[in-house]
């Protein structure tokens, strides 16, 4: 992808083929819309743009801050770049935004912005002030501004609606496989090394502690889970604690990674940590004596997955 770049910066003159959405999770479902819009990129020679919101028009309109993404901003651009899209771009989403007339968002956006002379859009898809424009309303535009709309059919549309449910449900579930089936790859976190208490070390089991900048991001059900990372170009395997460190009396939720035949100082490296698989339910053990019999146990069970 030659950039994600915000709406306002964009200034590439060449001819485009768009499609707009959130994309979030950029799953099963939404691959195959990004893979039409490629290859007709390639056969019509025009840049390939997905042209989507931040924040989630949601949070927003509804003020709804308790929307959790699947992907972050900088997470969706890598997945879109392996597909081969040309164009992430970010247009913030206001008020103002909303207040635009179908007419002012087609030729301000699509047309002078963009340049679209090809836009692929879902047949159920709304625009403009109160979302008062529809697929045909966007085919008269198309006639008007020089631009062909071509319609993702209902099934599609359903099967995309349908992954990215499951894949909710399934990682608020702590269901990693389902999840990972319906995106197509291994659901991740990126997220900081910080300091935390030491108290891995002290039993043998270091921890790196995970720090996500973006709140919006869903993280899955609180236990313990198989996961792999990539450290100095080495992958690396390991177990991860999502929870509040019961058995030490934890006051506040935390991401633990305990990474396997690996002791570096990796303090304020930026990692991307996959989900493998789930293990178990955090627990409340009575003793600290106890708990690290159960990450030896657990370290076993997860070297199954390896």
């Amino acid at each position: 992808m030659k950039k994600n770049i915000n709406f306002t910066n964009y200034n590439n003159s060449n001819a485009t083929i768009v499609t707009i959405g959130t994309f979030d999770g950029v799953h099963i479902g939404h691959q195959k819309i990004i893979k039409r819009l490629v290859d007709i990129a390639h056969k019509k020679h025009l840049n390939s743009v997905v042209l989507t919101f931040f924040p989630h028009p949601r949070m927003v309109l509804q003020n709804n801050n308790d929307i959790k993404l699947l992907n972050t901003i900088e997470e969706r651009e890598t997945i879109l770049s392996d597909l081969g899209l040309d164009y992430l771009v970010v247009k913030t989403f206001t008020k103002k935004f909303a207040n635009l007339s179908a007419e002012e968002f087609v030729k301000n956006i699509l047309v002078d912005k963009l340049n679209a002379k090809h836009i692929i859009i879902g047949y159920d898809h709304r625009f403009g002030k109160g979302r008062s424009a529809n697929i045909d309303d966007l085919k008269s535009f198309g006639k008007q501004y020089d631009f062909e709309v071509e319609e993702i059919s209902v099934q599609d549309i359903e099967d995309v609606s349908v992954s990215s449910t499951k894949i909710r449900n399934a990682l608020n579930d702590g269901d990693i496989l389902t999840a990972n089936t319906y995106l197509g790859y291994g659901f991740y976190i990126t997220g900081k090394v910080v300091k935390g208490k030491g108290l891995g070390r002290k039993i043998g089991f270091p921890t790196a502690n995970i720090e996500i900048a973006e709140d919006y991001k869903l993280i899955p059900k609180n236990g313990v889970y198989v996961i792999k990372t990539s450290i100095e170009n080495k992958l690396v395997y390991g177990m991860m604690n999502i929870g509040m460190n019961p058995t030490v009396n934890g006051t506040k939720k935390t991401i633990e990674a305990h990474f396997f035949n690996f002791n570096n100082d990796i303090y304020n490296q930026t990692l991307k940590i996959e989900f493998v698989a789930r293990l178990r339910d955090e627990q409340k053990f009575e003793s600290v004596e106890l708990l690290k019999k159960q990450l030896k146990l657990d370290e076993k069970n997860a070297k199954v997955f390896i």
